[in-house]
């Protein structure tokens, strides 16, 4: 019996985003809560929700949520950081259990800086919206600057498997981003990896600038979902679904390549 045919003991929890990025979310929740199920989804069909409006996105995460909730998923973490700030509140009134974000470490990031010139890189949906600049200015400590930094250009580098496959050409495309940004904001020391994808760079960005702190955003989501947390068989379901320009049998590939364990089944929603 595989993975994904498994009856839970206990609720499930569903951990869902728009590709592989969200993977890494899963794998640190299930080293923290090892007895709890999980059903992971990549909405692969959804890729990427950085282009994607405040409608688009919303329904995209709206239709992947009650999905999982059909499936029998007492909560949900939404495992991306532009729909997390972006659609966030509007998800929360629409369904009948609790869901988690993910966010940008705001004031772990200005604590540590400097400087105090930080920056969030994220994708355009996100560090374009109203309501990341309103979640800035609710964040940030009075004599910290905060700048927004659109990085979806690197994001196609993680789910296309080109950190995997092509290293040297990623190295290139991170060091030239990486100089581009301090070309605009030289004073930078601290940055936010604010898409769940880019953690997945982070060899490559501390290569490209050793001199600068790259903050993963999933340590406070973790701490955040302990409290409904169950007591299971820690078995995961792994569902996409896909397209042709990003088929089921290249998530499947990029699991293998990770050591991940899991073979995920085609679902439509």
């Amino acid at each position: 019996m595989t993975e994904n045919t498994l009856h839970f003991s206990a609720s499930p929890i569903g951990v869902f985003d728009a590709g592989i990025g969200s993977y890494a979310i899963l794998e640190r929740l299930r080293k923290k809560y090892p007895k709890q199920d999980f059903i992971y989804l990549a909405d692969r069909r959804s890729f990427p929700y950085g282009e994607k409006s405040y409608q688009e996105l919303l329904d995209a995460t709206l239709s992947a949520s009650q999905y999982l909730v059909s499936q029998g998923c007492c909560s949900l973490v939404l495992a991306s950081n532009a729909p997390s700030i972006v659609v966030m509140d509007a998800l929360k009134e629409k369904l009948t259990v609790p869901i988690f974000g993910i966010e940008p470490p705001i004031a772990q990031a200005c604590s540590l800086s400097q400087s105090k010139h930080i920056a969030v890189l994220g994708v355009n949906s996100m560090v374009s919206s109203h309501e990341f600049s309103s979640f800035i200015k609710k964040s940030t400590f009075e004599e910290c600057t905060v700048y927004g930094i659109n990085a979806s250009s690197l994001v196609e580098l993680v789910e296309n498997f080109s950190f995997i496959r092509h290293k040297e050409r990623t190295q290139n495309i991170v060091s030239a981003f990486i100089d581009r940004s301090l070309q605009h904001f030289p004073n930078l020391d601290v940055m936010t990896l604010s898409s769940t994808h880019l953690p997945w760079l982070k060899p490559f960005f501390n290569h490209a600038a050793p001199q600068i702190t790259f903050l993963d955003p999933a340590d406070e989501l973790v701490l955040k979902v302990e409290p409904l947390i169950s007591q299971g068989t820690g078995s995961v379901r792994c569902i996409a679904t896909d397209n042709h320009h990003y088929p089921l049998c290249e998530f499947n590939e990029a699991l293998r390549s990770l050591n991940t364990g899991l073979v995920a089944e085609s679902v439509t929603i």
